[in-house]
């Protein structure tokens, strides 16, 4: 797939969403139906910005989110390993307001009351809503890990939020010297993007082989017997980084027992490892917000209507993103962006009389192993038996050729800007 097709299919998708809400509307005699976003992240900005967009005007959107840019957690480790920027991974709101209508209020959600339909600010305001769309993303379970906390962040980053703990672990990646260890602790099913601790590891690799680093060590101490894309991952440790990458399984390394964060330090029932940097990526829930409100069950994620992305608690709101639970959709940026573009249609539809159709969902997930060397999984999905079902899957092979690893890599590029343009420009 050539970079203009891929991303022409991706921006033809959005285009399709957005054709089919281009029916004639109602005029509304009274006041304009009030569509609230909270979560301003690849899934809640998309709802927001196509909402309004294809809406026509019809109906309030107001985006709730603290920050007054996003930072995108998907391509954060190609900055880790050199290959972006920063400020190429960080975008402004502003579009949405300006071309689209969109209100932006800079502050957090504090609490929803689902009974009245309101949703309290940080600083004590109240917003009400006709139909309420949450994205609140995923919070950390710092205590899934013994010895691990906020406070411990600080010194042994998780960096599966993006932005300050993402500069933090380049920082201390970027000052290892030859003979170093790094220990990552991977996180248990289920978390934010599968293959992302591995391409983690690819690219801090990258960035020691690059330096001429000889005798560094990486190892990842992970609670799960297997991994997303995991023979592609180890073919390229192999090739590209032969003896600096040690996976351990539970069976080898026995079970996590904990951190010390003044020692850095990790102790496993098999051994006892002092590194450099640890980076420890704890286990993962749906965002406060959602909890408080009542919206997750006992897994600690948003259960969902696969017909529509509307809550199954609470008919008047819709999850989107990492929150909820989207049967075998993988938590992921692309994701989320997918099951916004439903949740958009079918809000026009109840808020706007719009016409809506059956929903469709598109995954795809990248990762970079080395310079060109890119593999991808992903897969098309659609409400079956009662949730979001694969009906067509995909994954790059190994032993493939460097020119069709080269193209994949110029593909996930392409489709890095196709997507952040379709979510904020």
């Amino acid at each position: 797939m050539t970079n203009a097709t891929n991303r022409r299919q991706f921006l033809t998708g959005a285009g399709a969403i957005a054709a089919a809400g281009s029916f004639p509307r109602p005029v509304f005699a009274q006041a304009k139906p009030k569509l609230v976003v909270v979560g301003g992240g690849p899934g809640g900005t998309t709802v927001a910005k196509y909402v309004a967009k294809d809406s026509a005007g019809a109906i309030e959107v107001t985006l709730v989110e603290p920050a007054k840019q996003f930072t995108t957690c998907f391509h954060s480790n190609l900055y880790l390993g050199g290959f972006r920027s920063f400020q190429s991974i960080t975008h402004s709101y502003d579009a949405i307001a300006k071309k689209y209508g969109v209100k932006l209020v800079n502050q957090s959600a504090a609490a929803i009351d689902r009974d009245k339909k309101t949703v309290r600010l940080g600083n004590g305001t109240t917003l009400s809503y006709d139909r309420l769309l949450i994205a609140p993303g995923i919070d950390i379970k710092f205590d899934s890990v013994p010895g691990y906390s906020e406070a411990a962040a600080e010194i042994m980053p998780h960096a599966w939020k993006a932005g300050p703990q993402t500069q933090l672990l380049k920082k201390q990646l970027d000052s290892l010297r030859d003979g170093d260890t790094i220990v990552m602790i991977a996180p248990p099913n289920p978390y934010r993007c599968p293959p992302g601790p591995y391409e983690r590891v690819s690219m801090m690799a990258h960035v020691l082989k690059a330096k001429g680093h000889k005798k560094s060590k990486i190892i990842i101490l992970d609670p799960k017997p297997n991994f997303s894309k995991q023979a592609l991952f180890m073919e390229g440790w192999q090739k590209h980084y032969t003896g600096m990458i040690e996976w351990q399984d539970p069976k080898m390394h026995g079970g996590i027992k904990g951190v010390d964060a003044k020692t850095k330090t990790v102790k496993t029932d098999l051994a006892e490892y002092k590194a450099q940097l640890v980076n420890v990526i704890p286990a993962q829930m749906a965002g406060k917000i959602a909890r408080d409100a009542g919206l997750t069950n006992a897994s600690g994620f948003c259960p969902i209507n696969p017909e529509n992305m509307k809550s199954t608690n609470d008919a008047n709101i819709y999850i989107v993103g990492d929150a909820s639970i989207a049967g075998e959709m993988p938590k992921s940026g692309f994701s989320a962006n997918s099951q916004a573009k439903v949740a958009a249609l079918m809000i026009r539809g109840e808020l706007a009389s719009a016409r809506t159709f059956p929903a469709r969902y598109t995954n795809t997930c990248w990762s970079l192993i080395e310079t060109n060397d890119t593999v991808k999984v992903g897969g098309r999905y659609e409400a079956k038996d009662g949730k979001i079902a694969a009906v067509e899957t995909f994954i790059s092979k190994t032993g493939e050729s460097a020119e069709l690893r080269k193209q994949t890599q110029a593909e996930n590029m392409d489709w890095y800007a196709g997507i952040t343009a379709d979510i904020f420009a």
